[in-house]
């Protein structure tokens, strides 16, 4: 055994040792808050105290004092790890020990986007017993390193490819690389001219990068940058494996950050160009070309999770490659392009590149492929990309929504559930949509599927019925399927997403009297009610536009409303909210209470008025609308018309008939026929010059918006008719 072995071991006492380890132990002292994730998963230092001293069995105490002095005076030379290319040889490389190695202090890191999720944390942690015996591989491992730090050219291959021989996808081995110091001299490796001894380090580095802490070691070594640079080596073989490892360490933030500042992404969109795209038989040389490709699209899969990132690839010229890629047959390369597309997808300039650079109808086409995770990522970037009217088309023109109905039957994948539920899901919000997925029974299928699903399928699957619900039979389908109950008993959970769109859909079936019944004997619109409390903006307002059909379609409605105690003064306070969906949502459940009389007593009671009043400023149309629909409501009880004036929301109302939507000029003009009851109001409408505005909308096609025009031009009339009589006899 060489003195080298004593070294790793830790156990020699020369005064090189306790420099290092005093050195050691400020570092340890200056970090340690900061790695409290490593100090858990770190096993060298529970390795070291259980066995490593038997090594000394094998020096003579003149070996250990001869390693000493040496040691003293190598001690005055940079610990730095230098590299010359000449060569590799004990003096050209300069190894820090491992307990010198600086663990990350990444782990808090927090993503970039909302597509960015770390992978690293769901790594399994690694407990080792203190008393546990090192295996076997440790020290073969350990045997190895002596050659890679001290050898020259040959004895490194060597080495190399006998450290292969080991299985490095064990965690054992993985960290026992990086206890003995190999991570730096690895590295080291891939910064000379030596090609085989590059290859030979980056088929190591890898297989090891699949672990969370030799991905961090990797990035504070300064090997991702060496790497980016290997990427403009003519040699294919190369950047393949530089491509691949980059693929592997850049899954937490500050590595992706690396690879773009050090001009990564440039080089990545660079390997994605190739003549044999499409090809069905390749020569050697095109395979080549494809299998570089298909590394860098696996690298830019990884580094695509940070925005600053895709808008990176998006400058490189990334997209038109990444379509062309997209026309190939082979799933291996498919399978990251697609994955990068769709992470990128979350971005609108993607989503529009997606699909003016016909990528739908393909990404329809691979839906049918026999592999699933292809299909998983094709349906997930079809569910980013149906937020918008023109993709939800093209995937019903290219055939897409048959096959995604068929990926319902495979509910065994949840991660391929999640993605089809969520395609159907925005694909749905077009009715031509819904009659489609109508004729394929999702419908049935979806309700079926309501049960012993993680939430994150639930969200999907229970969107997806809210927006096919909006058509009668549907409804009807999920009430023969039995799936209100199921919906009403969601309405009791606690995930924020889930439960904006349960209450959608079931205030969607709430619309069907039928379906009303079982709502309100499941006690349903409690559980909405109850909901307006809820601290999410979403959430409450997805509950009060719930709200408003099941008390439409409720057998007594007033007596209902009244029988939730606390829950008109509820819905009144939720008029001072800053959210212009949540005010509009509770006016619409307003309008709907005020047409019982008691109920509008109660709530003018609670300060409804004025609180309606505050609002009559603004821009909003949607607020506006059903703003002017609750102010209409709310005269019919004593002398709220009066207090509308007195409270100065009769001029901001006349200024709504200026709005571009109809639904606006309805809304606003029966309110102000409401208003103009009172001769005060009347006055003031004609002083904001309503007279006009509203002779326009006497020849209007929509009958309500007529009458209630002509009905408040008459009243305005007979006010000037009463003065001028009263005036002039």
């Amino acid at each position: 055994m060489e003195v080298v072995d004593s070294k790793v071991s830790g156990q020699s006492q020369n005064p090189y040792d306790f420099t290092e380890k005093n050195v050691c132990e400020k570092v340890k002292s200056s970090t340690a808050r900061r790695r409290t994730i490593d100090k858990k998963l770190e096993p060298s230092m529970k390795w070291k105290n259980t066995g490593l001293s038997a090594s000394h069995r094998y020096f003579s105490d003149k070996a250990a004092k001869k390693h000493a002095e040496e040691e003293e005076r190598s001690s005055t030379v940079s610990r730095k790890i230098k590299k010359k290319a000449s060569g590799i040889s004990s003096e050209s490389v300069k190894i820090q020990p491992a307990s010198k190695c600086k663990t990350s202090g990444r782990f808090e890191d927090v993503s970039e986007s909302s597509s960015e999720t770390e992978e690293d944390e769901e790594q399994p942690v690694r407990h080792q017993e203190g008393n546990t015996d090192l295996p076997s591989e440790y020290w073969g491992i350990q045997k190895l390193a002596k050659y890679l730090k001290g050898g020259n050219p040959t004895a490194t291959v060597i080495a190399l490819c006998s450290m292969r021989d080991f299985n490095l996808a064990q965690e054992t081995c993985q960290l026992a690389i990086r206890d003995i110091g190999c991570l730096e001299v690895l590295i080291n490796l891939l910064d000379t001219e030596e090609i085989k001894c590059q290859i030979g380090s980056l088929k190591i580095l890898k297989e090891i990068s699949q672990n969370t802490l030799i991905r961090h070691v990797i990035a504070d070594l300064g090997g991702l940058e060496i790497m980016v640079k290997i990427l403009d080596s003519p040699d294919k073989d190369l950047k393949c494996l530089a491509a691949e490892t980059i693929a592997n360490v850049a899954r937490f933030k500050q590595a992706r950050r690396t690879v773009r500042q050090h001009g990564g992404i440039k080089r990545l969109v660079g390997l994605l160009e190739c003549n044999s795209v499409g090809s069905t038989s390749l020569t050697s040389y095109q395979a080549k070309d494809t299998e570089i490709a298909r590394c860098g699209a696996l690298a830019l899969w990884s580094c695509s999770k940070s925005t600053k990132n895709k808008e990176a690839i998006r400058k490189a010229g990334g997209i038109p490659l990444l379509a062309r890629w997209l026309k190939c047959s082979h799933a291996n390369i498919l399978t990251p392009v697609v994955g990068t597309l769709q992470e990128c997808a979350s971005e609108p300039s993607y989503r529009l590149a997606i699909r003016t650079e016909g990528m739908i109808e393909n990404l329809v086409k691979n839906l049918s492929s026999a592999h699933e995770e292809l299909q998983m990522h094709c349906a997930s970037a079809i569910f980013k990309c149906a937020e918008d009217k023109e993709t939800r088309d093209l995937v019903r023109q290219h055939g897409g929504l048959e096959p995604l109905s068929v990926l319902l039957g495979n509910s065994a994948n949840k991660k391929l559930l999640a993605a089809v539920t969520g395609a159907i899901w925005k694909c749905a919000i077009s009715g031509e949509n819904v009659s489609k997925f109508r004729e394929c029974k999702v419908v049935e299928a979806l309700v079926g599927l309501l049960t012993d699903q993680p939430e994150e399928v639930l969200v999907n699957i229970v969107g997806a019925l809210a927006e096919c619900c909006q058509e009668p039979i549907n409804r009807t389908t999920v009430r023969k399927c039995g799936g209100i109950p199921t919906l009403v008993k969601l309405l009791t959970g606690t995930d924020q997403a889930l439960l904006v769109n349960v209450t959608k859909a079931v205030g969607a079936c709430a619309t069907e009297p039928e379906n009303m019944m079982i709502i309100d004997r499941l006690d349903g619109v409690r559980l909405l009610w109850s909901l307006l409390k809820n601290p999410n903006p979403d959430v409450q307002a997805s509950a009060a536009w719930a709200i408003c059909p099941c008390i439409a379609n409720a057998k007594d409605a007033g007596e209902m409303v009244r029988s939730f105690v606390g829950g008109l003064e509820l819905i009144v306070n939720l008029l001072k909210s800053k959210n212009k969906e949540v005010l509009a949502s509770v006016c619409a459940a307003i309008t709907n209470i005020a047409k019982d009389e008691e109920n509008l007593a109660v709530i003018t009671d609670h300060g409804v008025i004025p609180l309606l009043s505050k609002l009559a400023n603004t821009n909003n149309d949607k607020l506006r609308r059903h703003l002017a629909e609750a102010i209409s409501n709310c005269c019919m009880w004593g002398s709220n018309r009066i207090t509308f004036g007195e409270t100065k929301a009769v001029a901001p109302l006349v200024r709504y008939l200026k709005s571009k939507d109809p639904s606006v000029h309805r809304a606003t003009a029966q309110a102000l026929y409401q208003l103009s009851e009172d001769p005060n109001n009347c006055i003031t409408m004609h002083e904001n010059g309503v007279v006009k505005l509203l002779l326009a909308m006497v020849g209007s096609t929509d009958e309500t918006l007529q009458e209630a025009a002509a009905g408040c031009i008459a009243n305005i009339r007979r006010l000037a008719l009463a003065t001028e009589k009263a005036k002039y006899g």
